[in-house]
């Protein structure tokens, strides 16, 4: 009697491990711009059908998404904001920080451009002319890549938008995706990465204004949450998604990526690291 409850259990332990054999997943916290793109429905399934790895995705502003990895509530972390990625490896809650892929931040606002600043290269000049108008400007407000690239922007630019706050200057707490849908209803000026641009529907009034700026250039990357933080955290499997997107096939798979025959990203895996 004895050893057949054994075998019994020896039996249901078995089935419980093909069971998690069969269902390996990681979770990846990450922007909502590689979400709201459309890139990560494109490039996922693919490397599931390579690796029979189920990828969730936790998809936040670039600084919450880093407070998820710091958490050990992810397995891997895939942002864009390169500081804040170096500090996050350094204070020891990533391991070795790898580029993935680049595309740019654009500057778009409303046709009637009562800022003037339709055909800008220099997105400092830019931002002053808004702020000088006291013209809508949308800013994410939410600790993203994309808000630390603006407030930098604010910064190079010698002017406080901060001052503005409530007035013309509208922070919205929230992703790329509805503060574009944000300035499309108020006609206001917003930095967004292309790639959310191009995937964006509710365009109405709205254009690209200002692009080709060296400032402009968005780096992402990808790290592998410490395991020694965190003993949870699926190492093996979250390597092998790094260890894939950073690879031809990964590569690949980020550069067939396109929306209305636009390529949206541009891997540079196997590029020497950009300098900051």
């Amino acid at each position: 009697m004895l050893r057949r409850g054994l075998l019994a259990a020896a039996l249901a332990l078995a089935a419980t491990g093909g069971a998690a054999a069969q269902d390996r997943s990681i979770t990846v916290a990450s922007t909502t711009s590689t979400e709201q793109s459309g890139l990560f429905g494109h490039i996922l399934p693919i490397f599931t059908r390579d690796s029979g790895i189920a990828v969730r995705v936790v998809a936040l502003g670039t600084g919450q998404a880093l407070d998820v990895g710091r958490r050990g509530d992810a397995d891997v972390v895939f942002v864009h904001d390169r500081a804040a990625e170096e500090r996050f490896v350094r204070e020891g809650f990533g391991l070795e920080r790898r580029h993935v892929m680049y595309n740019d931040f654009v500057v778009i606002g409303p046709a009637a451009d009562p800022a003037r600043i339709a055909g800008l290269t220099d997105t400092t000049e830019a931002l002053r002319r808004i702020a000088g108008a006291r013209a809508p400007f949308v800013s994410r407000g939410d600790r993203s890549g994309t808000h630390a690239a603006e407030l930098r922007l604010w910064q190079q630019a010698n002017t406080d938008p901060a001052q503005g706050r409530g007035q013309w200057y509208r922070e919205i707490g929230q992703g790329m995706g509805p503060a574009l849908n944000t300035a499309a209803a108020q006609g206001g000026y917003i930095l967004a990465d292309r790639g959310t641009w191009l995937a964006f529907r509710n365009r109405q009034d709205l254009r690209v204004l200002v692009e080709g700026d060296a400032r402009l250039f968005n780096q992402y990357g990808v790290m592998l949450v410490n395991p020694q933080r965190h003993a949870h955290v699926k190492a093996a499997d979250g390597q092998r998604f790094i260890d894939w997107i950073l690879s031809p096939a990964g590569q690949a798979a980020i550069a067939s990526y396109k929306v209305g025959g636009e390529q949206l990203f541009f891997p540079n895996a196997t590029q020497p690291e950009p300098v900051s």
